[in-house]
C-alpha cells in the first residue's frame, strides 16, 4: 500500500491510495470521520436572551460552530468555557464568543449567530467538552471521502471544518487506527 499525488490547499487535503483494499480505506475514511477528537460547545447556559429566537435554535447553532482543537494537551475530561454578551442592533458573529484559554477558540469568526434587533440581548456562557463523531456529528473534525477506481486505488479527499489541519486529522486516523488494532491484539492473546 501506498500513498501519491499528495496535494494540500488550505483547508483540502487530497491523495491517492494504492494498493489497497476496500476496508483498508473505508477503515480510513471512518476513523478520519468518527474516531478523532475535537471540541465542540456542548452545554449553553442563558442568562438574558431577548431575542426572537428559542434558546435552543441558538444553542444548536452555537454547537456546530468548530472549534480549534491543540494536538494534544487536552482530555475528554476537560471543560473550556467561552461567554458571549451582545446587544443589539447587530448581527452577532463566532468571533464574539470569548474563550477562557487561548489554545481554544473559534476556529471560523465570521460565521452569524444570530441578528439582534434594536435593545435585543443575549447573554451567555458555553463549556466546550472534546468528543469524537460517533457521539455526535458537532464533534467531527471535517469531511471524507473517496472515489474507487477500476485499478484498485482510491482517490481521497479530506476537507477540514477548520479545528485542526487536513494532515492531522489523517495522523490521528491512522493512531487510532493503530490503537483499535493493539486492543484487538490484547484480546486475542487472551484465548
Amino acid at each position: 500500500m501506498k500513498i501519491e499525488n499528495t496535494e494540500e490547499k488550505g483547508s483540502t487535503l487530497s491523495f491517492t491510495l494504492k494498493d489497497a483494499r476496500n476496508s483498508q480505506a473505508n477503515a480510513l475514511r471512518r476513523m478520519a470521520i468518527n474516531h478523532v477528537g475535537c471540541f465542540a460547545i456542548d452545554t449553553v447556559t442563558f442568562y438574558e436572551n431577548s431575542s426572537a429566537m428559542f434558546d435552543e435554535y441558538i444553542a444548536h447553532r452555537i454547537g456546530l460552530i468548530p472549534i480549534k482543537t491543540p494536538s494534544s494537551g487536552y482530555s475528554e475530561t476537560d471543560e473550556i468555557m467561552f461567554t458571549l454578551e451582545a446587544t443589539g442592533p447587530k448581527i452577532v458573529y463566532s468571533s464574539e464568543l470569548e474563550s477562557k484559554d487561548k489554545e481554544v477558540k473559534v476556529a471560523n469568526g465570521a460565521i452569524p449567530i444570530i441578528k439582534l434587533a434594536n435593545e435585543q440581548k443575549l447573554r451567555i456562557d458555553c463549556k466546550a467538552l472534546l468528543g469524537n463523531g460517533e457521539k455526535h456529528a458537532k464533534f467531527q473534525p471535517g469531511i471524507v471521502t473517496y472515489d474507487q477506481e477500476k485499478d484498485g486505488t482510491f482517490s481521497f479527499s479530506v476537507e477540514s471544518f477548520g479545528q485542526m489541519p487536513p494532515r492531522e486529522i489523517i495522523g490521528k486516523a491512522l493512531g487510532s487506527i493503530k490503537d483499535e488494532l493493539k486492543e484487538i491484539e490484547k484480546e486475542v492473546k487472551k484465548i
